[in-house]
């Protein structure tokens, strides 16, 4: 199945209205209102509708509980994570190997150690590491991306994070590309059909309208990230995993092969457990409900989403509830 674009920002304006409508027409029965903010991602991402779908199921029942819930776009798992560490943030959504990160202080996270007070809510769907390449630069697998015009992310983002680390790993740095380019998600579709560059990597659920936009408007292409550094990767992280893109979901007459993490919902020690509680029983109480909201959501599991990719804890609120339902 194919997303456009243009249906899926609808579908994020739409998830943002409905939990900004939710505001308004809620009766304030409880005396004080509690706050919550979901940092997420960029909007053309599957992050965004993401922390929507969320506060959307907590918004229809804040006459009940005092919770109102809004998400906010922002620069991804890393940026998402410092923000909860500084208390900017309540609640967000990361990657499950920039969690693994904080929790033991590596990588972006060696300055400022590990993050004992990071919790974990649940995981969502899979995210696999994909490179969309021009259809004229020559881009077969992930090793050609040398001396090419890439758009590595933005500082902050997961698929920076990701592509650093097998820059790393391919002992590249960024003047091994004719362009290392750092524009956000949002931007990287129309920049590579304006030639600005050859690819651009981005870690995301599928389908996705920012893949399937520069494949329906400039016959781009997804490229193969495999081999002997990918496999190692794999077998020494229990955060990765090999993933597949099936074909014919942009229009690619072949399986494309890659890797992958997940995306998962963090919070910290400091947010109240009752609020946790009512922000995972939102999600878990209207599963099918919340499923429905976005395509890559249709493979998620209740008992797997409880443990896979998280690295951090479980937060108190979220055992509460799991334990309730008969989860745990």
């Amino acid at each position: 199945m194919i997303i456009d674009i243009k249906s899926t920002a609808k579908r994020a304006a739409v998830l943002a209205a409905a939990s900004g409508a939710l505001f308004a027409f809620a009766a304030p029965v409880m005396a004080q209102q509690q706050f919550v903010t979901i940092g997420t991602g960029g909007v053309t991402g599957v992050y965004y509708p993401a922390g929507g779908a969320i506060c959307l199921n907590v918004n229809r029942t804040r006459a009940d509980h005092g919770i109102r819930c809004s998400a906010e776009s922002t620069g991804g798992s890393v940026f998402n994570l410092n923000s909860i560490r500084e208390g900017e943030l309540n609640i967000g959504v990361v990657q499950s190997d920039v969690q693994y990160n904080a929790v033991h202080g590596l990588d972006q996270f060696a300055d400022v150690g590990p993050y004992d007070g990071l919790r974990a809510l649940f995981s969502l769907h899979p995210e696999p590491f994909t490179v969309v390449a021009r259809p004229d630069a020559g881009v077969v697998n992930f090793e050609d991306l040398e001396g090419k015009r890439v758009n590595i992310g933005n500082p902050g983002s997961g698929q920076r994070n990701t592509m650093e680390l097998l820059m790393d790993e391919y002992g590249w740095t960024t003047d091994s590309f004719t362009l290392a380019a750092e524009l956000p998600s949002r931007e990287q579709a129309q920049s590579l059909c304006d030639n600005r560059f050859d690819a651009f990597v981005f870690t995301v659920g599928h389908p996705s309208g920012s893949i399937s936009e520069p494949v329906a408007t400039c016959d781009a292409v997804l490229v193969n990230v495999t081999g002997d550094i990918v496999d190692r990767l794999v077998d020494e992280n229990d955060y990765y995993f090999s993933a597949t893109i099936p074909a014919g979901m942009y229009n690619n007459d072949e399986d494309v092969t890659t890797f992958g993490v997940g995306a998962t919902v963090v919070s910290s020690v400091d947010t109240p457990d009752d609020v946790v509680y009512e922000v995972v029983k939102a999600v878990f109480e209207n599963f099918e409900d919340f499923k429905a909201l976005h395509p890559a959501f249709t493979v998620l599991e209740p008992e797997t989403m409880i443990s896979m990719g998280n690295s951090a804890p479980l937060h108190p609120g979220a055992v509460r509830y799991y334990e309730e339902a008969g989860l745990m």
